[in-house]
């Protein structure tokens, strides 16, 4: 509802400043900083003071002038203010046909069609498969699914890809480790030959009790080890990375079964957060194919040729950047080049509008050579390439230090962990608490503990760095998931003591009471959806959670929901609409709600 107000508001704003002569107008009305300057405003007066040569301040008053004479029934008043901003005051009546429509919108509500027929192709997570993903895969993962989720709020078509760069020596050292260090018995040979004939006498994670990728993670370290201490198994795992790119059907059935171990442990992971990918690429397939662009640019003059034979890219002189090696003097490519290759597989493969890439900060420049090289290549624009990077994420210790993490020394802090963590937490909460236990205590667990990391993971701008409290995020007081749960069921626990609502019984009151800063901020959730999209940070919406709680339990101290009074369903249609934007918010964040807790 408080989108087709700002629709209206924004025409007729703009017609207006054509008429006094601004050919081609762009409105932008934003909420105001202070509920003193009413619900939105806008500064058009002076963004355009100067190119028609008035004063913003009058020509401010003229507009506020303009839109009084137009009477539009859902605005109480317009103001011009120093230095020229045009404040919107809103009718009780309009606010509360907003909280109604929040009713009739349900699940849909906050939702847009800005992207409306848009394809985009999101990146994200693309965790290294000699490894267990850890909590920094964790917010990536957040941070790329609720991107995921908000383009498909805003209409468009998603496709959620990742990418598992699944050769090399890293593969190999897991190998290598594997044959050397799980075996049953000692006298067992360290070599893939007796391997492939013998396979039983090594052990699998199903066999030790370890969860797959976790499995393939200790594998690595040990493999790693004996790689930096050994010359012999420094020789033997660059032997095994010719043998795969020979095809060697040994090497090849060895590394199979290594990665699916962590490709099993690795959907476990998803599976539990609620995540996916709608494609999986590997690196194995299309690797090869990068050279045949390298061809192609050097015909087309993109690229050049060393007197060495490497080839390197043309970037300085029309895009300031400098240049880079996409094909070395013996023939082999870059990660750089079998990316342009994987770009124009996902261009092709979907017809894409957009492709985004959650990577992180140190992928930069990468990044900006690759988008300007498949510019060059005519694969598409740069501006049909998105980067989004991230900051830093730590584990915060008891003693307040950020623990450190190592995958090459095995010091990392898995996701899986974490999320255990928390939920052991919450369930010694819940035995220490003398209060009823729901029978599906393990089940309510999860979900809190699910919540608890997933908001404070992503409540912060992506780009900061965090050190994850678990303390703080399962605090119900503070500004944690916890803390938007606990207001989601104290509203759904209202409404079931409610002798049942029903929207045609709500009297709209002449003027708000105690409500009217709650219901102000119900007037905000789309905006703060639409900004996150913009942004491709779904942060907005979490801080926007907490506010949005904030005010209600305000609300809900000061005021007697259920008094059997005749503003009695007016404000249980409040509560309604808190639950159901709270709610939708979550779901952007990749948040089930609980109804009891």
């Amino acid at each position: 509802m408080v989108r087709e107000y700002l629709q209206q508001l924004e025409f007729q704003i703009s017609d207006w400043l054509k008429n006094v002569g601004v050919s081609s107008p762009v409105v932008l009305i934003e909420r105001s900083v202070d509920v003193k300057f009413g619900e939105f405003s806008t500064n058009v007066a002076m963004r355009y003071a100067k190119e028609l040569k008035k004063n913003p301040q009058d020509l401010a008053s003229d507009l506020a002038d303009f839109l009084k004479e137009k009477r539009l029934d859902f605005l109480a008043d317009v103001t011009a203010v120093q230095p020229g901003f045009v404040n919107f005051y809103l009718t009780p009546e309009a606010k509360t046909k907003h909280v109604l429509s929040i009713l009739s919108a349900g699940n849909k509500f906050g939702n847009n069609e800005s992207h409306k027929s848009e394809k985009w192709v999101i990146e994200h997570t693309s965790p290294n498969p000699n490894k267990a993903m850890h909590i920094g895969h964790l917010r990536i993962n957040l941070i790329g699914m609720g991107i995921v989720r908000l383009m498909k709020a805003a209409g468009a078509e998603v496709v959620a890809d990742g990418i598992y760069n699944d050769r090399g020596i890293s593969i190999a050292k897991v190998m290598y480790g594997y044959l050397a260090h799980r075996k049953k018995t000692e006298s067992t040979p360290t070599d893939i030959h007796y391997w492939a004939l013998h396979k039983e006498e090594w052990v699998t994670p199903l066999e030790s009790d370890i969860k797959p990728d976790v499995f393939v993670s200790d594998t690595y370290v040990l493999g790693e080890q004996d790689f930096s201490n050994d010359e012999r198994v420094e020789k033997s795992v660059r032997q095994m990375v010719v043998d795969w790119e020979a095809n060697d059907e040994v090497t090849w059935e060895l590394w199979r079964q290594i990665l699916s171990y962590v490709y099993e442990g690795n959907e476990r992971v998803f599976q539990r957060l609620g995540s996916h990918w709608d494609k999986v690429w590997y690196e194995h397939e299309h690797y090869q194919k990068g050279k045949d662009y390298v061809l192609d640019g050097l015909e087309k003059g993109v690229f050049k040729k060393l007197e060495d034979g490497a080839v390197i890219t043309k970037l300085e002189d029309d895009y300031g950047l400098s240049d880079t090696v996409v094909l070395k003097n013996d023939g082999t490519s870059l990660y750089l080049t079998q990316d342009i290759a994987l770009t124009d597989l996902k261009k092709t493969t979907y017809k894409a509008d957009k492709l985004v890439w959650v990577v992180g900060p140190e992928q930069s420049l990468h990044m900006k050579q690759l988008f300007a090289v498949c510019e060059q290549l005519g694969i598409g624009n740069r501006e049909d390439f998105t980067h989004v990077p991230y900051g830093k994420v730590g584990l915060k210790s008891a003693d307040g230090s950020s623990a450190k993490m190592s995958s090459r020394d095995g010091t990392v802090v898995l996701a899986d962990d974490v999320i255990d963590e928390v939920k052991e937490t919450i369930i010694k909460r819940f035995e220490d608490e003398e209060r009823h236990q729901p029978e599906n205590r393990e089940e309510i667990a999860e979900k809190l503990a699910l919540a608890a990391v997933k908001f404070g993971f992503i409540k912060m701008d992506k780009m900061q760095d965090i050190d994850f409290d678990i303390e703080h995020s399962i605090d119900v007081h503070g500004d944690s998931g916890l803390y938007v749960m606990y207001t989601f069921v104290r509203a759904q626990s209202i409404l079931r003591k409610s002798a049942g609502f029903d929207v045609e019984g709500v009297n709209q009151p002449s003027e708000l009471g105690e409500e009217a800063e709650l219901v102000r901020s119900l007037l905000y959730f789309e905006d703060v959806v639409a900004k996150s999209i913009d942004d491709l940070s779904v942060h907005h919406v979490a801080q926007y959670l907490l506010q949005l709680c904030s005010d209600f339990n305000g609300w809900y101290a000061q005021e007697s929901i259920l008094d059997g009074s005749e503003r009695e369903m007016y404000k249980l249609a409040i509560v309604k609409s808190v639950a159901v934007t709270i709610q939708n918010g979550l779901a952007l964040l990749g948040i089930s709600t609980i109804d009891e807790m």
